[in-house]
């Protein structure tokens, strides 16, 4: 999927619903600084990153990471990171200050930039629109991250990391509906299921969920949520955030029971941070990310404002 799902209104609703019942609003993130972009020089010096009501892992500056950086930035000693104009939740839960590394992808990108060892002021933030972001054509951000799916049109004029997100299949209905007591996979097989025609769902439902009946096949998601709208199913399966949006703006009274991991089966969008063409720090933001996940950190950051934060938990694959 593309950005233009997530609008202001969704993601306000699902953050003001988030926040009522869980509190993650948070006090913001606090990151050691010991200035400029050779903060912490040596490998696991450690900048702790602590986002709302939770603390993940100790990010240390990773030194393969660093020494890459060196040279490759747009102004020495800074990072320049840009996002959406502006930012929603769950990926950047305050626009004006995503340094403060509250929502997924603020706190990615914070993650990022400490190891390749910028922190505190060395890293700065700016505002892009999505259009502008994916023309390749605006060269004042080191990199750009705000949901922009991985194709091979847009590899032609921009640059991108590995993923750092693979956007999940969900399933979403009336919140006191048969679907309510959904936490795992095997739950779905004895429910009315409706998916759009043609998609990475329609996979899913038939290859890996395989429920008892017939699931209903649609021609768009505006048709599957007519019919759960007049009581025909029990569920939708969709991708993670237009679940999001539908429950939070299109239909009141459902909510999205869970998401399902990619181990499950199918596959979905796979999001990257967006560079310059040919930019040599994309080798750099590699490291940084590959060691994150090595080490756990991204799958945290996820779970915490993508599956936590959203209140779509993971469920099980059984």
């Amino acid at each position: 999927m593309t950005r233009s799902i997530l609008s202001a209104a969704a993601l306000s609703l699902v953050l003001l619903a988030a926040c009522s019942s869980d509190g993650k609003s948070g006090s913001g993130t606090t990151a050691a600084s010991t200035g400029g972009s050779t903060a912490g020089s040596t490998a696991g010096s450690d900048v702790t990153e602590t986002t709302g009501a939770a603390t993940t892992d100790t990010v240390g500056v990773n030194a393969a990471a660093q020494k890459c950086a060196e040279g490759k930035v747009l102004t020495a000693g800074e990072l320049t990171i840009a996002t959406g104009d502006p930012a929603f939740p769950p990926y950047v839960i305050n626009s004006d200050t995503p340094q403060d590394g509250q929502g997924f992808e603020a706190a990615l990108a914070m993650a990022v930039a400490a190891e390749m060892g910028f922190t505190g002021d060395a890293v700065k933030w700016e505002h892009t629109s999505f259009d502008v972001a994916v023309l390749g054509t605006d060269n004042t951000f080191d990199f750009n991250l705000q949901q922009i799916s991985i194709n091979d049109e847009r590899k032609q004029v921009l640059s991108f990391s590995d993923p750092y997100y693979t956007s999940n299949q969900a399933v979403l209905g009336y919140a006191d509906g048969p679907a309510k007591d959904v936490t795992k996979l095997s739950d779905l097989k004895q429910l009315r299921l409706g998916v759009a025609a043609e998609t990475t769902s329609q996979k899913f439902v038939t290859d890996v969920i395989k429920p008892d009946a017939e699931p209903f096949i649609y021609n768009d998601n505006a048709d599957a949520k007519t019919a759960l709208d007049n009581k025909q199913i029990d569920a939708i399966v969709t991708d993670l955030p237009t679940g999001l949006y539908i429950s939070a703006v299109e239909i009141t009274g459902t909510k999205v029971f869970g998401q399902f991991s990619t181990e499950a089966g199918g596959a979905g969008d796979q999001w990257g941070l967006v560079l310059a063409k040919d930019s040599p720090l994309t080798e750099c933001v590699n490291l940084a990310l590959a060691d994150l996940t090595s080490s756990g950190t991204l799958a945290k950051i996820t779970q915490q404002w993508m599956g936590d934060y959203t209140e779509a938990p993971v469920l099980s694959n059984d």
